[in-house]
């Protein structure tokens, strides 16, 4: 018996790990997107980046819900909902692409980004509680990696698929996107079927802080500068990955097209996979603190070091940027919740809602993109780097007064 349930725990996080990869690459294909729909629609930087505010600020309005529903049915049938509205999401494509309308595509990422986060509400749960509480944490990097993994190969598939017939035909349309989200709309839709028919270990879920405010933790300072952080850090990682097509297409001197600039995006995302290994071996011997503050800063000398050269050089130096992303949102994120107790599911939900910086932050720098060009626009993700250092250096140390309340 106790075989038989290694078995079916081992093949529940080999379907979940699938989900991870599945966002993953979803969330990377909208990189390709908006230099795509970009040309589609003649938009400014700042029509082209409401892809990205659709898509974030779907976490912030769908997270709550997505935790309430969850607790009423469960994490298995939460899961095989958000995949069925994220393939709804996926489909929308399609009357979009027929129609020709921008506003309809951005319908169309804010329901596919509304399964997505009720997917991420449930099986992120789902990993932590299958197995022992003190391999949690390995079980969850694994799933993550995978995660990782699907950003890493979503440029080359996305770039193929997407400006292949651009660049064949010479003509800007949207209709390109038809077969991508069809294919993942139909990849979802077998991933929900065969969730639905899975025969997954039933996990308890854990009793709710009774009486407390979702927002009462928001009172450790370390927690609420971590928000920030986490604001900050998707906001600047979301930014970068979203202009950086563009960026080495007109920026760099480079001469490349859209399909071969899109290709490089694999080494932004693949250096944030590489890192996460590199990280995790690094901090066994020196603190997160200064892991992150060192990254941190690297991060934003290479973003300057990008603006102050040309050609390889220019587009080598940003690509390397997602080498130093790597450690810094897991690494933001256990900082902030260092010493919450009974208040630490609270917090990880307040810092799954900062994820909308996803949306806010790249917005702002297509804002500047278009009043005062490109690479000026870039002294946005510098100034969230530079936050993050002092989060590592200073902000996470946790309050000794608000410890001694809590112990």
């Amino acid at each position: 018996m106790h075989n038989e349930n290694s078995v079916n725990t081992r093949f529940a996080l080999v379907c979940l790990t699938s989900l991870f990869f599945m966002w993953g690459f979803i969330t990377c294909l909208n990189d390709l997107l908006i230099p795509y729909l970009k040309d589609a629609f003649d938009l400014n930087y700042t029509q082209a980046l409401l892809i990205q505010f659709c898509f974030f600020g779907a976490y912030f309005i769908a997270s709550l819900p997505a935790g309430w529903l969850v607790g009423r049915i469960g994490f298995k049938k939460g899961i095989v909902t958000g995949l069925s509205i994220a393939s709804i999401g996926c489909l929308l494509f399609l009357p979009a692409a027929s129609l020709h309308i921008y506003s309809v595509f951005l319908l169309a990422l804010f329901v596919l980004a509304t399964g997505i986060t009720l997917l991420q509400v449930s099986a992120n749960p789902y990993v932590t509680a299958l197995g022992e509480a003190k391999t949690a944490s390995s079980r969850l990097t694994m799933t993550q990696a995978f995660n990782a993994f699907g950003t890493t190969v979503a440029p080359s598939f996305g770039g193929w698929l997407l400006f292949s017939e651009l660049e064949t035909s010479g003509a800007a349309g949207a209709e390109g996107v038809r077969l991508p989200y069809l294919i993942l709309a139909g990849a979802l839709l077998v991933l929900a079927i065969t969730f639905a028919y899975l025969k997954l270990p039933t996990i308890l879920q854990q009793e709710k802080t009774s009486g407390e405010s979702i927002f009462a933790p928001m009172a450790r300072k370390h927690l609420s500068l971590g928000m920030l952080g986490i604001f900050v850090y998707v906001g600047a990682e979301v930014a970068i990955g979203s202009l950086l097509v563009s960026y080495i297409k007109e920026v760099s001197g480079l001469n490349l097209n859209e399909q071969s600039a899109a290709s490089y995006l694999t080494y932004y995302w693949g250096g944030a996979m590489v890192g996460r290994f590199v990280g995790a071996l690094v901090m066994q011997k020196v603190s997160a603190h200064k892991v992150l503050c060192f990254n941190a800063v690297m991060a934003a000398v290479l973003i300057f070091t990008s603006l102050q050269s040309s050609g390889q050089l220019a587009m080598w130096s940003l690509l390397a940027v997602g080498l130093c992303n790597s450690i810094m949102f897991p690494t933001i994120f256990s900082l902030a919740l260092q010493d919450l107790k009974h208040q630490t599911s609270q917090g990880s939900g307040l810092l799954c809602l900062a994820i909308v910086g996803g949306a806010f932050i790249p917005l702002l720098q297509a804002y500047i993109a278009d009043i005062q060009g490109l690479p000026i626009s870039f002294v946005v993700p510098i100034a969230c780097y530079f936050y993050i250092a002092y989060y590592g250096l200073i902000g996470s140390k946790v309050n000794d007064v608000n410890k001694e309340k809590l112990a």
